[in-house]
């Protein structure tokens, strides 16, 4: 008897839940969340979806720079990855266990949005200092170089920096008091920048290379952990800082995080970096057949049996996490042509025995989205030690 999937969770969209956080029992529970400033109701949910990722306060309270990332970010793909990766990272220092997950409460969109601007100089300097007598030239993107075209000046001096996220982490103080115990800051860096001399003309890039691009988010990590230990809810709290490349607008695959660092409470400098070593690739491609090619003739054989049995669909497509090289999660999506329920249902049994045959004896974690043009159809997701997927088929 293969397992159901509620609806609310089907989506496989493995977002902010978790195991119970160890605040007492299974319960739902009041408590009261302390900062420096006030102290306010939090209610800790009953009930966990997953447990990998965090519970979440109620009531839900935005991000103070709610909106910012959808602006700042290239794709969907990188938005998702950026958000979901960053509590990913965050669980080696703050464990599912004992802390709860918030939104960003104290890097506003004001401030978020000075700091992602260009240091400004001369000429310019002068004309901001002019129009705001309250100007502070925070901007952690380098100054266009003074001399040359727009175009000399863009490829001297490329944004860098394309977006911050700030996610805090809450930790019990006493029986029923919680408060912040950790913050977990996201620098999104542009692997491409893109830019227009003037407007209306053709969008122009600047490639940046890993190796530019690792450097000048380890000087701008720093300066933005100095910024926030002068801020005074933030100056004795464990920080933990990462650094996301975002993919290309073309790409269809999102970007990737390269490295995160620890700074200790209390301090304000950065130590060493880990290196981080993720990587999407899609299937098929040239890429994948290149760098995995196991991996690559693996999916083509389960292609090739899909394709046999059930022709009235468009494609079958997948896209896998490698970590350290070795794959980790493998997402596949499947469009078909809806004749029927009666079809969904034969298609997604189909499908769920192939998912067992080919993915069903390795330690990923598989998720396979069967939709048509009127939407999702059914889901099958398999976790790694898995007997028998998890499966769902959407009522009309």
């Amino acid at each position: 008897m293969k397992k159901t999937l509620f609806l609310a969770a089907a989506a496989g969209m493995l977002m902010l839940s978790a195991c119970a956080p160890n605040f007492g029992g299974e319960e739902e529970q009041e408590m009261v969340q302390k900062t420096d400033k006030a102290k306010e109701k939090a209610i800790i949910p009953k009930y966990s979806i997953s447990d990998s990722y965090y519970k979440m306060v109620i009531p839900f309270k935005a991000g103070k720079a709610r909106g910012l990332t959808a602006e700042r970010l290239n794709t969907r793909l990188d938005i998702d990855e950026f958000e979901t990766g960053m509590m990913r990272l965050a669980q080696d220092s703050f464990s599912t266990d004992d802390y709860l997950f918030q939104e960003g409460q104290y890097l506003d969109e004001d401030t978020i949005t000075s700091w992602l601007a260009r240091k400004k100089t001369g000429a310019d300097l002068k004309k901001a200092q002019k129009d705001d007598k309250d100007f502070q030239n925070l901007g952690l993107n380098p100054a266009l170089s003074g001399s040359g075209s727009t175009e000399k000046q863009n490829e001297e001096s490329p944004i860098y920096l394309a977006h911050m996220l700030e996610h805090d982490y809450l930790v019990r103080k006493d029986k029923d008091t919680i408060e912040l115990g950790g913050v977990v800051i996201g620098l999104a860096l542009n692997s491409v920048y893109y830019y227009r001399e003037k407007v209306g003309d053709p969008q122009k890039e600047v490639t940046i290379s890993d190796k530019k691009l690792k450097t000048e988010g380890e000087k701008i990590a720093q300066e933005v952990a100095k910024r926030v230990r002068n801020m005074d809810d933030l100056k004795n709290i464990p920080l933990t800082i990462v650094l996301y490349k975002q993919a290309p607008k073309s790409s269809i695959v999102p970007g990737n995080f390269i490295a995160k660092t620890e700074v200790k409470a209390g301090s304000s400098e950065v130590g060493g970096w880990d290196h981080i070593n993720e990587e999407y690739t899609f299937f098929p491609s040239d890429k994948g057949k290149d760098k995995h090619p196991d991996d690559a003739e693996l999916f083509k054989r389960f292609k090739n049996k899909v394709d046999t049995y059930f022709p009235n669909y468009t494609g079958v497509v997948g896209t896998a996490l490698y970590k350290d090289d070795q794959m980790q999660e493998m997402k596949i999506n499947i469009p078909m042509q809806f004749y029927g329920k009666s079809e969904v249902i034969a298609f997604t049994q189909f499908l769920t025995g192939e998912v067992m045959d080919y993915y069903g004896k390795s330690e990923l974690n598989v998720e396979i989205n069967i939709t048509s043009s009127d939407g999702q159809e059914a889901v099958i997701l398999k976790k790694p030690g898995d007997k028998e997927p998890t499966v769902h088929i959407y009522d009309s």
